[in-house]
């Protein structure tokens, strides 16, 4: 399916409101974050008077803020999917199984859903750790044919709540980005 940005190009404020709102065009959503910061801190630098190699390195420097602010965003919404399947999982007995869903209030990554199982109990007492298994759905709407992924991470107990555990749990599910 096309990206709907590409249709906006055009018109710079509805260019601006898709990228805040359009998770299915990551590729698009990560360059255009970086171009837009690159073109709006080498206009700013442009417009002190600055000369060419300092409006670049300020167009550049802008740009990589710009990058690293999206990632930064990106992280935050993989540790919200984090903690929502560590709650969902927590309370279960092993061969447990639950739904878990997340609900993006700024939708830099699509919402997503699955369940949750415990496979074992990894370790109790002062340290209380589960393995579990979880599933991400995607499709199964509109005639689509469900298809789920599936991964294998550990959570534990930390005070009152349940947390992810991993540290690396999936870099095909969310590339570098945990």
């Amino acid at each position: 399916m096309p990206c709907p940005l590409l249709a906006a190009l055009s018109r710079p404020a509805a260019l601006l409101a898709l990228v805040a709102v359009l998770p299915g065009c990551q590729a698009l959503l990560t360059e255009t974050t970086s171009t837009l910061a690159g073109i709006g801190g080498a206009s700013v630098a442009s417009g002190v008077g600055a000369d060419a190699a300092v409006t670049t390195g300020i167009g550049l420097g802008v740009q990589a803020l710009g990058r690293a602010g999206l990632q930064y965003a990106q992280r935050k919404t993989h540790q919200a999917a984090q903690d929502r399947i560590a709650a969902a999982a927590g309370p279960l007995p092993v061969g447990g199984t639950a739904p878990w869903a997340t609900r993006h209030t700024i939708p830099v990554e699509p919402n997503e859903q699955g369940q949750v199982a415990v496979s074992r109990v990894i370790s109790t007492g002062a340290l209380d750790c589960k393995e579990i298994v979880f599933s991400v759905e995607n499709g199964g709407g509109d005639g689509k044919e469900l298809r789920r992924a599936f991964y294998l991470a550990a959570v534990c107990r930390d005070g009152g709540r349940w947390t992810w555990a991993s540290a690396e749990p999936a870099t095909e599910r969310w590339g570098s980005l945990q």
